[in-house]
Order: structure tokens, then C-alpha cells, then sequence
């Protein structure tokens, strides 16, 4: 019987996180290809901006996990709790640490999913969508990215659009100083690596003086640097996007050159708990439908499921930032709202017998 109850639960449950998960995945694809739109020319149109988006469907799916779980599990233990199915339950010798149970065995299908997601495939699309989207850009002289990132070497500053899985750079721009002058500019389109060395192509460099500037273009230059396609991947793709795997290594990779390392160990934290903190977020909701809000409409629950969401997400965002001006640890910017969500929660419990 309890084999049964459980599956039973499990089903309500997880059809209820998929729904939700379905319909903001929906809301927020919808919406971004409309604001998206304002990108639109030459040979990145409306198709490629929608292929763009489905291409980033994974990782949009990892990041509304939680909000997912948490609006899923409300809405499946509130269906049943309006159909009384809970209260018999309860009357039927079940315990609420039961009933509780049942609901978090399904929950471990739901993390296996999204932690495979968020480290095997998000990821890949990831890199993948922002390559393909600079390559069409390119046709319109884009040059600089709101992705890549930004590396020095010597007296040289770079910026890299993005990289492709070949390891081929779009859009180097290098920026070379002599003390607090900027004595040359050089940008190419991309940069290909072979045999241990890049050439860059397309290449396009402006000299500084007191008597003018001067600009030359190649078709094809040598590029000199200690920068290799392993570590521009890490400094390049987005943090939120990479693996543990990577964020760890970029991480160990910024400490061992003294620098600021709190973000990049911050998203490594958030990925490796996230466990814990999807499992907070249903113990949220279960509080809530056999606590204060037992009682209430349906729409009210989902009110209180977003604000509770919200307010989940904006602790955390607050927290980060005060991880590096206090000092502390990004770990307990992670840590605080997780374990905040499983002491209110059981303080509801504990409330209700």
C-alpha cells in the first residue's frame, strides 16, 4: 500500500513541476525572443534568433529549476490537499514525516535531471549559441559581445567574444599599453590554434603616437601568447553556464594568480548545493499546505510561492556581492538562504503536529 501511495504522490508531484517548469520556460522564451528582436539585421534574423533560444533551452531549464520545484510542489500537494486526499491520508495512520517522504523521493529524479543538465549539456549549448551568434554578427561589424570576457598578459589587455568547440576564437581584440598609454589597437575576427600556436585572421591594428595613428590590416597574423584554448574556455563562456569541474578549476586557476576568484566560487557553490537547496525549497511548500496556507485558494498558494521565490533568489544575490566587500566566504551566501528555507520550513511543520 505504501508503495503504492508513494507513486501516487510522486505522480501528482512531478506532473506539476513539469507543468510549471513547461510554462515559464514558455513565458520566458516568448518573451526574450521579442526583446531579442532588436538584434535583428543582416544575417542574424528572427529564425536564427529563435534557433538561438531553443539552443539555450538547457540552461534556461537549469536556472528555473528552483522556481520550478518549488511552485510544482505547491501546486501538487495543494491539488491534493483541496481534494482532501492528504487528510485521509493523515487518517489512514499516515504521518506528515511520511507524507513528506513520499514527496522528496521524486525530487531525487528531479535533481538527477537537472544536475545532468547543468553539467553535461548546458554547458556545450551554451558555448555553442554564443559562437553561432557572433559568426552571423560579424557580418555587421560586431565587435564586442555582452558574453566573453577579458584576460591581461604582460602589458596587453584582451577581449574574446567567444569559442567555438574547435577552440576558435571570435572577435580578439587586444589593447596594448606603455605605463598609462594605450600605444596599439588590434582586433581580428578570429583566431585559429594549431600546433601549439594561434594565428589570427582578418586583422585589423592601429598604432598610437604623439604625431597620429596609424591603422594596417593582414589577412593573417601570429599571435604570440602563453594563452592556451583550455584557459580561454574558462575566461570566455559565461560562469553561470560552466560545470563544477571548470568553475573549480578557473577558481584554483584565479587564486593562484591573486585575483578576485568570489564570483567564480560563488556559482561553483550554488551548482554543487543546489541539492540541499531544491530540497529546502519543497520542505517551503510542503509548510505550506499543512500550515498557514491549508486553508486558502489555489491562486493564493502560488502567490506566496513566488514571493517565497523571489525572496529565496534576491538573499542570495544580496549575499554574493557581500561576500566580497565583507570578506567572507561565497559558500555562506549559498548556504544562509538554503538553510533559512529548512528552518522556517520545519519551524511550520513543527507548528502544525
Amino acid at each position: 500500500m505504501f508503495k503504492q501511495l508513494d507513486r501516487y504522490i510522486a505522480r501528482n508531484v512531478l506532473s506539476a513541476m513539469l507543468v510549471v517548469q513547461l510554462l515559464i520556460l514558455g513565458l520566458d522564451f516568448i518573451i526574450t525572443y521579442i526583446n531579442d528582436l532588436s538584434d535583428v539585421e543582416g544575417d542574424y534574423g528572427a529564425f536564427q534568433v529563435l534557433i538561438y533560444l531553443l539552443i539555450r533551452l538547457p540552461y534556461r531549464f537549469y536556472e528555473y529549476a528552483p522556481v520550478g520545484v518549488l511552485l510544482g510542489a505547491l501546486l501538487g500537494l495543494g491539488a491534493m490537499a483541496s481534494s482532501n486526499e492528504l487528510t485521509i491520508m493523515r487518517a489512514a495512520g499516515w504521518s506528515l514525516v511520511r507524507i513528506i517522504w513520499g514527496v522528496m523521493k521524486p525530487l531525487g529524479l528531479v535533481i538527477l535531471v537537472t544536475m545532468a543538465t547543468g553539467e553535461l549539456v548546458a554547458p556545450h549549448t551554451e558555448q555553442f549559441a554564443a559562437s553561432w551568434r557572433d559568426q552571423l554578427q560579424q557580418g555587421r561589424g560586431h565587435v564586442v559581445t555582452e558574453d566573453g570576457g577579458w584576460q591581461r598578459e604582460g602589458n596587453s589587455y584582451y577581449n574574446f567574444g567567444s569559442i567555438q568547440g574547435d577552440s576558435t576564437l571570435i572577435n580578439v581584440n587586444r589593447y596594448r599599453f606603455d605605463g598609462n598609454r594605450l600605444v596599439e589597437a588590434t582586433h581580428a575576427d578570429r583566431a585559429t590554434y594549431h600546433s601549439g600556436s594561434w594565428q589570427l585572421q582578418d586583422v585589423s591594428r592601429t598604432r598610437f603616437s604623439d604625431k597620429g595613428t596609424v591603422v594596417n590590416h593582414e589577412a593573417q597574423a601570429d599571435w604570440d601568447t602563453e594563452l592556451k584554448p583550455a584557459l580561454l574556455k574558462l575566461i570566455i563562456n559565461k560562469k553561470e553556464s560552466q560545470s563544477m569541474v571548470d568553475l573549480w578549476r578557473y577558481g584554483r586557476y584565479l587564486n593562484d594568480q591573486g585575483l578576485q576568484a568570489s564570483t567564480t566560487w560563488l556559482y561553483f557553490w550554488q551548482k554543487l548545493l543546489q541539492p540541499a537547496m531544491l530540497a529546502g525549497l519543497v520542505l517551503v511548500a510542503a509548510s505550506f499546505i499543512f500550515g498557514p496556507l491549508r486553508t486558502v485558494a489555489a491562486g493564493t498558494r502560488v502567490f506566496y510561492g513566488i514571493i517565497t521565490g523571489l525572496v529565496f533568489k534576491y538573499l542570495q544575490d544580496l549575499l554574493a556581492p557581500a561576500s566580497t566587500i565583507f570578506g567572507f566566504s561565497p559558500i555562506w551566501a549559498v548556504l544562509l538562504p538554503t538553510a533559512l528555507c529548512f528552518i522556517i520550513g520545519l519551524l511550520m511543520l513543527r507548528r502544525t503536529g
